[in-house]
């Protein structure tokens, strides 16, 4: 079956029908040539030999030599003669008599002419009264009238079978039938040998358009002929170099989308006309699994929000902005629809994660806040202490040094926040400059400790120095390293109940000293930990005026530290006490 699917099978048969229609038409052509050929061959030798025989006759005057040449012609010839006279008839055999009676030829209307017209007649046809079984009783009879020596007047009839003309013409059918039984069979291996030839170029290219089809689009086809098939090949392998360069540019721009969406902060999501995800980058798969997990969704199902937003972007064909809050985070999706020619084949969307943005701007409109706060509160008491003095309500010199005392302390208390706010805006500017230099360690520590021992004995608060380095010296900036431990125990003093305990604790750490602030003091509640070193928090927000610093001296520190490639940390418990430790690396410049 597959054989007559394929080309082979496909072009032998036409070919080989093509043939044998032609064989079969010139078959039936040759056949009715050489049938009518034969029988006119006959016709003519027989109308020969009666017209030989009527010579005879005319001329002879002797009958009986006249008779017995006109047997002997008419034998040479495998044919029968019959003489019919005024007086009587003749025939060449006693046995055509019985055979062919002599009424026939007057009954026959065509052969009674030659006896009554004096016509030559030359017919064919079934003429035997009695035949042999399977014998062939079609015989042809010429017919001419006789004008004896004598001048009697007769008929000469010269009959014969026609078994010769049959003979000859199975002859030439045999001889036409095996021609085309040759030609038929030399067709057939034509017929494969010009398929084979044309199939073969057809079968490596099926074989390399499989190989394409997996990959290798370095296949050739050997180019053979500089026919159509030949052209064939060659177009065949222009394509795969064509395709091949296609290819290998559409790789490149799909690696390059692909590494531009892996780098791209921004989350971004392809969607087809049915709305589903088909594109995804790393901060889009991040974002639609936190809403997986707020909603409790299944691994493969997609936010209904987002299919909403898709249903808005077809119905208006316009891009959507919308902002949705998932696991703490802020995000603003902009989904924007997709065009094939005139119709909306699917949406883009990209999707932004504004928290940061959202929590700077909470974070300036708190520092706008906290710097009104800080100042508003000494402004007043200078306000409302300068008019007591100016109203003359302190009437005793000790009131009127308390009030001064106290404005001056507020004035203190307003320049340490300017100083400071200055400080951390340069710091967080970049303009922070370190001067370098090498530092001993326990010269620093004790340095530090003795700036604060007489903070200690007014607080009854026990302030301990520790140092368990063994490297002597590092490099840093001495002013700067000195401002983050003073910040530090300032800190720790100020929540330090009396007989608490402050240590100051020096150690050595791999590639780095490790600075180490601990107390004893009310500690820190949990929920507060994460944002201890922002700008303006406290997170004791019932502290007294005298003990409450400006909130910035631990946004001050962690810049300091960041500066010097450190790190700061705190831990702390509530009713336990808390620890600060700085990690700096040790730098040999």
């Amino acid at each position: 079956m597959m054989f007559w699917r394929s080309v082979v099978g496909k072009i032998w048969f036409t070919i080989l029908l093509l043939v044998s229609v032609v064989l079969l038409v010139l078959t039936i052509l040759l056949l009715e040539y050489f049938e009518r050929f034969h029988a006119e061959q006959a016709e003519g030798e027989l109308l020969n030999h009666a017209n030989l025989i009527v010579s005879f006759l005319e001329y002879e005057t002797t009958d009986g030599e006249a008779l017995d040449m006109s047997q002997v012609i008419s034998e040479s010839y495998s044919a029968r003669a019959l003489l019919i006279g005024e007086e009587g008839y003749w025939y060449t055999s006693d046995e055509d008599e019985q055979e062919i009676p002599v009424e026939v030829f007057y009954e026959h209307d065509d052969l009674a002419n030659v006896m009554e017209n004096e016509e030559t007649v030359v017919t064919r046809g079934d003429y035997s009264v009695t035949r042999t079984q399977g014998e062939n009783a079609e015989i042809m009879i010429v017919g001419m009238p006789v004008v004896f020596e004598d001048g009697e007047e007769g008929s000469l009839f010269l009959y014969q079978s026609l078994d010769v003309i049959e003979e000859a013409t199975n002859q030439t059918k045999q001889i036409i039938f095996f021609s085309a039984g040759i030609a038929i069979i030399l067709t057939t291996v034509f017929a494969f040998f010009l398929t084979s030839r044309i199939t073969a170029p057809l079968r490596q290219m099926r074989a390399a358009s499989l190989e394409v089809a997996k990959g290798n689009f370095d296949t050739k086809i050997p180019i053979q002929t500089k026919d159509e098939i030949g052209l064939l090949a060659m177009a065949f392998n222009r394509m795969g170099r064509a395709l091949n360069t296609n290819l290998h540019a559409l790789n490149q721009e799909k690696e390059q989308l692909s590494h531009i969406l892996s780098s791209m902060a921004d989350g971004v999501m392809t969607f087809n006309k049915t709305g589903r995800v088909v594109v995804t980058n790393p901060p889009a798969v991040e974002f639609i699994n936190s809403w997986r997990y707020e909603e409790q969704l299944e691994e493969n199902s997609e936010p209904p929000h987002l299919n909403v937003l898709f249903q808005k972007v077809l119905k208006l064909e316009e891009e959507v902005v919308d902002e949705v809050t998932i696991q703490g985070r802020t995000w603003v999706i902009l989904m924007t629809p997709l065009y094939d020619q005139n119709d909306i084949r699917g949406a883009v969307a990209v999707l932004r994660d504004m928290t940061e943005e959202r929590q700077h701007d909470k974070l300036r409109k708190d520092f706008i806040a906290n710097v009104s706060h800080e100042l508003r509160t000494p402004i007043s008491m200078l306000q409302g202490y300068g008019e007591a003095i100016v109203d003359g309500i302190a009437e005793t010199e000790e009131e009127k040094k308390e009030m001064a005392q106290i404005i001056y302390d507020e004035s203190l208390r307003i320049g340490r926040l300017v100083n400071e706010l200055l400080d951390l805006a340069r710091m967080e500017a970049g303009h922070l400059t370190l001067a370098k230099e090498e530092i001993h360690i326990k010269t620093m520590q004790e340095k530090i400790l003795r700036k604060f021992q007489v903070i200690a004995k007014e607080q009854n608060v026990r302030l301990i120095g520790e140092n368990l380095t063994r490297t002597e010296y590092f490099i840093g900036d001495p002013d700067r390293l000195e401002q983050v431990m003073t910040n530090l125990i300032d800190n720790a003093f100020r929540h330090t109940p009396e007989k608490g305990t402050i240590t100051v604790r020096m150690k050595e750490e791999d590639n780095g000293l490790k600075m180490e602030v601990e107390d004893t003091g009310t500690g820190i509640p949990e929920e507060d930990l994460p944002f201890v070193f922002e700008r303006f928090y406290k997170a004791d927000k019932a502290r007294t005026r005298g003990r409450a610093g400006t909130g910035l001296g631990l946004a001050i520190v962690q810049n300091i530290v960041d500066a010097h490639g450190g790190k700061v940390s705190v831990h702390s418990k509530v009713g336990e006490g808390t620890s600060f430790n700085v990690f700096l690396p040790i730098t040999r410049d």
